[in-house]
């Protein structure tokens, strides 16, 4: 079963939020053949977990703190995010690492806590375009793979979800070509192999996100080692997020 998931960024007004949610909740709200999930903002988390109440569509953060609670002006911690009906949480987004200076702890450390305090958790990992010329695409992932991945149980990974971000595609308008996705994606879930025992890499979900939009989403998905799409722009409006919603390979 594919999983889409809407990365809405800091985009979007109250009243616009809730008009994406309704109109997905009423075109896509009670498919079985695929779990959707968006990500907004956090001032407007609690009102669009109420609005998709009783849908399949789940809800999450897009970052949480470290630190459980205190005086750590400006965070938003993993308990607060539960609290307003958020389900998961997104870490390690390049724009974290990149733009914020986020370390491998620190995301380490972030991912200990959103599963310790009961979210699940989406660990977004990527190279930038110098890392992939340099040709240490599979080095840079694989070690983000582990560092964020450490200390986490086989057993936990049932609640842990991968995206393969390359940062050169995210909000670029080029995407990774379904080859050079499918390479990546094999890496890691090889990682995978590697770190866990028995059947934990083949029931892992490696999505893909970086420029994802209607009209490459299908080819996308059918990649080898592809089980679903991180989308960013193209999860603002309605009909571009359910076009790739309904886009995706029946399974």
């Amino acid at each position: 079963m594919h999983f889409i998931a809407g990365n809405w960024k800091m985009n979007l007004d109250r009243k616009s939020a809730l008009a994406l949610a309704a109109a997905l909740r009423e075109r896509v709200g009670q498919r079985q053949d695929i779990e959707i999930a968006v990500f907004p903002p956090f001032v407007y988390i609690d009102e669009i977990a109420r609005s998709l109440a009783g849908s399949r569509i789940m809800v999450g953060g897009q970052n949480c703190c470290d630190e459980e609670r205190g005086a750590f002006t400006g965070e938003v911690s993993a308990a607060m995010l539960r609290d307003v009906g958020a389900g998961w949480v997104l870490l390690g987004h390049s724009e974290r690492r990149h733009l914020y200076g986020e370390s491998d702890a620190l995301i380490q450390a972030k991912v200990q806590r959103a599963l310790g305090t009961g979210l699940r958790v989406m660990l977004c990992v990527g190279e930038t375009l110098a890392e992939r010329e340099a040709r240490r695409t599979e080095a840079v992932i694989g070690s983000q793979l582990q560092a964020g991945l450490r200390g986490v149980a086989a057993a936990d990974m049932e609640r842990i979800a991968l995206a393969y971000e390359p940062v050169w595609a995210i909000g670029t308008g080029v995407n990774a070509t379904t080859a050079q996705a499918s390479q990546a994606h094999a890496y890691l879930r090889g990682v995978l192999v590697g770190m866990y025992p028995g059947a934990v890499a083949g029931r892992s979900r490696i999505l893909y996100g970086g420029s994802v939009k209607a009209s490459n989403a299908g080819e996308l998905l059918r990649a080898g080692d592809v089980n679903g799409c991180l989308v960013g722009g193209a999860s603002l409006e309605a009909s571009s997020f359910l076009g790739i919603i309904d886009g995706a390979p029946r399974l």
